[in-house]
């Protein structure tokens, strides 16, 4: 009879004790993910007629920006996708370009400055040619995420 006290006596202080040791336990367990790289992704919707126009673009101005890029390290890769089964409303294209870190605002001044005397070119002229692409294409909107691996 005793024994079977003490185990009960066992089993309750184990009882109790478990849910205290629970939290400090969990609390010292790191987060399983880790966060890595982001990406920016912007949807296009391409204008009737203006498929060759744009597809030309992207393979020739936009492919040599993010090239650019990638050769100064602010960018990682950068990629097209077609939506191949679009519903209505979605967007023809996804551009993707990838990143380590987003730049503070000092860094963004920087790299501005460093793209604009790379492309020879002023914000007025780089602005202008974006609207001109506005005959050819819609920019539907746009996300960043961050990519998140296992620890």
């Amino acid at each position: 009879m005793k024994l079977i006290k003490t185990m009960v006596m066992a089993a309750s202080v184990a009882l109790i004790a478990a849910p205290m040791a629970l939290p400090t336990a969990v609390a010292a367990q790191e987060f399983p993910l880790v966060g890595g790289e982001y990406s920016d992704i912007t949807g296009i919707t391409i204008k009737d007629g203006g498929g060759l126009a744009y597809a030309t673009y992207l393979a020739d101005q936009w492919a040599k920006n993010q090239e650019f890029a990638k050769s100064q390290g602010w960018i990682t890769d950068y990629r097209i996708y077609a939506n191949v089964n679009r519903r209505d409303g979605e967007p023809d294209l996804y551009l993707v370009v990838t990143y380590p870190s987003v730049p503070d605002a000092a860094e963004g001044e920087r790299r501005g400055a460093a793209y604009r005397a790379w492309a020879k070119k002023s914000d007025a002229q780089l602005e202008a040619e974006n609207g001109n692409r506005a005959e050819f294409r819609t920019v539907r909107g746009s996300m960043m995420l961050q990519e998140w691996t296992k620890r």
